[in-house]
């Protein structure tokens, strides 16, 4: 996964930059110059392993479009969802047999005007704690919709200024959005030295590191981090101030893909807004976009599955796509996702159900993107029609802890991941 940063290409672009300008302060003499035909194209790097690749992203996808443009029929669109449905069990499995108590506890709560903080810690698995906040607004008939919100690869999680931001401008407007730290982010560090710092940069290391050890034991940390988020869902369903029938999900970067999957894997969400990831397998390839290991569900291209089928298995439910101009995730792909998308809502009588709104500005759920995900939601659940974001007032970290200073690790009886991967047998 691409972090919140500078794309890949920049990077790059900018080494070059710099390679050449301290050759030239140092008068190093250039190489020689190489004869066209002793050179691999593209940039003149070899890209033997990548075109490999790439090729069969290339077949898999053919294989998958000969699929969808064979659909004629309204029978045939359902028939495909089941199937989508059941590929994505195969990919995010096992999960747990069991659903555990949540032993859900509020830590404390923050007092604001027309809204309430609750600081929430549940156990998705046994032991296993989640930190989150639930927005709660002061006003409006309950029962309420509501929203779980799941974040990007920000180092502080919930507490980053653009998840705050969606969290406290959803309930501002009437919604109860409950918003969790991922694993490895924010709250939820899984590697901690004796004097309680870091051992693994919080963020893609750690998801990666982790990722990295299930494989080994049969286990794929996508699945982990979306059981979070359907236990987030049981979390709400459990509240009387909720209205059931009127749950959605939403997310950015990490957290567009989090949103992705939950799409695909948890059935009773109402309506769905992934923000910075949905495009396309092959342009994610085409492109070279590096990915956490919870990007990357196993079998999925063997499976014939592209990221529009995760959001398939919504259909007809509501879902806007909320791609960016000049993100790193290619906004051809998105076009091309919801294309695809288009044609399955169509045969399914729902073509208004599926949107794509696309922002002017880079990776991130900035105002723009935010305001689209508030507007589409307002309409999927028959609401008044929104003209802005209201007014947000960005708390400090420290304010949202849930945990004893800001770490699951001073839980007591608290497990770390890679505790439960060491005891799989």
């Amino acid at each position: 996964m691409t972090t919140d940063s500078i794309p890949i290409q920049s990077a790059r672009r900018q080494f070059l930059h710099i390679f050449a300008a301290t050759a030239v302060c140092s008068q190093v003499s250039p190489l020689p110059a190489l004869a066209d035909d002793d050179m691999a194209p593209l940039n003149r790097f070899p890209r033997m392993v990548h075109n490999y690749y790439l090729d069969q992203v290339k077949t898999a996808e053919r294989r998958s479009l000969a699929k969808k443009t064979a659909l004629k029929t309204k029978a045939d669109a359902e028939v495909y969802v089941d199937e989508v449905r059941r590929k994505i069990q195969t990919c995010f499995a096992p999960f747990p047999k069991k659903k555990f108590p949540l032993n859900a506890r509020i830590t404390g709560t923050v007092e604001r005007e027309t809204y309430t903080i609750e600081k929430l810690i549940y156990e998705s698995r046994p032991g296993f704690p989640v930190t989150a906040n639930v927005y709660v607004p002061k006003s409006g008939k309950r029962p309420l919709p509501a929203v779980v919100g799941t974040c990007g690869h920000s180092l502080n999680g919930k507490a980053e200024e653009a998840y705050q931001s969606f969290a406290q401008g959803l309930a501002r407007l009437g919604y109860i959005c409950l918003i969790y730290d991922p694993i490895g982010q924010g709250e939820r560090s899984q590697y901690l030295k004796e004097n309680g710092k870091d051992a693994i940069r919080l963020g893609t290391r750690q998801h990666n590191h982790i990722g990295n050890q299930q494989i080994l034991v049969g286990e794929f940390f996508g699945s982990w981090r979306a059981w979070d988020g359907m236990r987030a869902l049981d979390y709400l369903l459990t509240r009387d101030d909720v209205d059931p029938d009127r749950i959605g999900v939403t997310g950015n970067s990490g957290g567009g893909t989090m949103t992705t999957w939950l799409c695909g894997v948890e059935p009773r969400w109402a309506m769905a807004a992934p923000s910075c990831f949905v495009t396309t397998w092959r342009h994610n390839m085409e492109n070279e976009l590096p990915q956490d290991s919870e990007q990357c569900p196993p079998h999925a291209l063997a499976l014939g599955l592209d990221h529009d089928d995760f959001l398939a298995a919504m259909a007809p439910k509501p879902v806007v796509i909320l791609p960016k101009e000049k993100d790193y995730f290619d906004i051809r792909g998105s076009f091309e996702a919801h294309r695809r998308l288009k044609h399955l809502y169509k045969l399914l009588g729902a073509e208004e159900n599926i949107e794509l709104k696309a922002g002017p500005t880079p990776h991130g759920f900035t105002q723009e993107n935010r305001e689209s995900m508030y507007r589409f939601f307002n309409r999927s659940i028959d609401g008044p029609e929104i003209e802005s974001e209201p007014e947000l007032t960005i708390e400090e970290d420290k304010t949202l802890w849930c945990a004893p200073d800001g770490k699951v690790a001073n839980i007591e009886k608290n497990r770390s991941v890679f505790e439960f991967t060491a005891a799989k047998p």
